[in-house]
């Protein structure tokens, strides 16, 4: 398997591109972004670790999120309850759509940031960017292009009944709110097959990355 951690010196202003990874609910998303981060000269970036960081103290979209939500949703140390703030949200619709009103674009602009950071470095290959509603916030606006990492059904709902031990109901609302195969299509210049082994799903990852790198040269 290739390793792209290369001399950083010598690798000072290449031409880095920027990858949006998608795909529905127990696609495979996170272990394959694991294999990219570890054999490339790469950053991935995760839109729900991103909003994490976002809701800490000090940050906008805390003190925007206690005013809306009210003290009740803080823990002691004055971080906030992700449980108690998931409750007052799924409990009022209204409420949902204003705190995402509040999340989501600041999300957005972290990431923009960190990509824009990268791009002044000009160390990196690549940056990818994973989010869930990837294509829905206009992400590839901001990205190169738009990678849907494919999953057949069936094997999505097995991966979730074992890896998370989700019902068919919670699997069935899941799915429901999230964007058809057709859609996912439409969006994304490649489609990558992940319904056979990880190291078949990685061969075809290798091949589009090399593929990119040997464009470089």
């Amino acid at each position: 398997m290739p390793n792209r951690y290369i001399d950083m010196e010598r690798n000072i202003g290449i031409i880095m591109r920027i990858i949006g990874i998608t795909g529905g609910v127990g696609a495979g998303k996170s272990e394959i972004l694991a294999y990219i981060e570890e054999h490339y000269n790469c950053q991935v970036i995760l839109a729900d670790k991103v909003a994490h960081r976002v809701e800490e103290p000090g940050q906008k979209c805390y003190d925007e999120l206690v005013m809306l939500l009210g003290k009740y949703i803080l823990n002691p140390d004055g971080s906030i309850d992700k449980a108690k703030m998931a409750e007052k949200i799924f409990a009022d619709k209204n409420i949902l759509e204003k705190v995402n009103g509040i999340i989501h674009p600041a999300v957005k602009k972290y990431i923009m940031q960190e990509i824009g950071d990268r791009r002044t470095e000009g160390k990196l290959d690549f940056v990818f960017v994973e989010a869930a509603l990837l294509i829905e916030d206009g992400y590839g606006q901001i990205v190169d292009e738009l990678w849907y990492i494919y999953s057949e059904i069936d094997i999505r709902r097995n991966r979730l009944k074992e890896s998370r031990a989700y019902s068919d109901e919670k699997i069935d609302s899941i799915l429901n709110g999230q964007l058809s195969d057709e859609e996912f299509r439409q969006h994304c210049k490649v489609v990558i097959d992940n319904n056979g082994t990880i190291a078949d799903t990685c061969k075809q990852i290798d091949k589009k990355l090399e593929e990119y790198l040997c464009q470089r040269q």
